[in-house]
């Protein structure tokens, strides 16, 4: 966190009540250096409130769900 953009901001940016506030909290994170261990953070966690990694809660859930089908995929082979 200490090398994210989001560092000096207030975290409620990245907690939105709405689509558009989402849309804000994801251009933010967009060119952030430290996107991917953030997602990554959040799916590990099973953080499932607010923007992490330049992701929704329902992008997480969605990311989740296909990395769980690809392991039975991968795993039935």
């Amino acid at each position: 966190m200490e090398r994210g953009k989001c560092r000096d901001l207030d975290p409620a940016i990245f907690f939105p009540n709405d689509g558009i506030g989402v849309q804000v909290a994801q251009r933010i994170c967009a060119d952030c250096p430290v996107k991917s261990p953030c997602l990554e953070y959040a799916l590990a966690n099973r953080v499932d409130h607010g923007v992490w990694g330049g992701t929704s809660e329902r992008e997480r859930r969605r990311i989740l769900r296909q990395r769980r089908l690809s392991r039975v995929h991968l795993s039935s082979n």
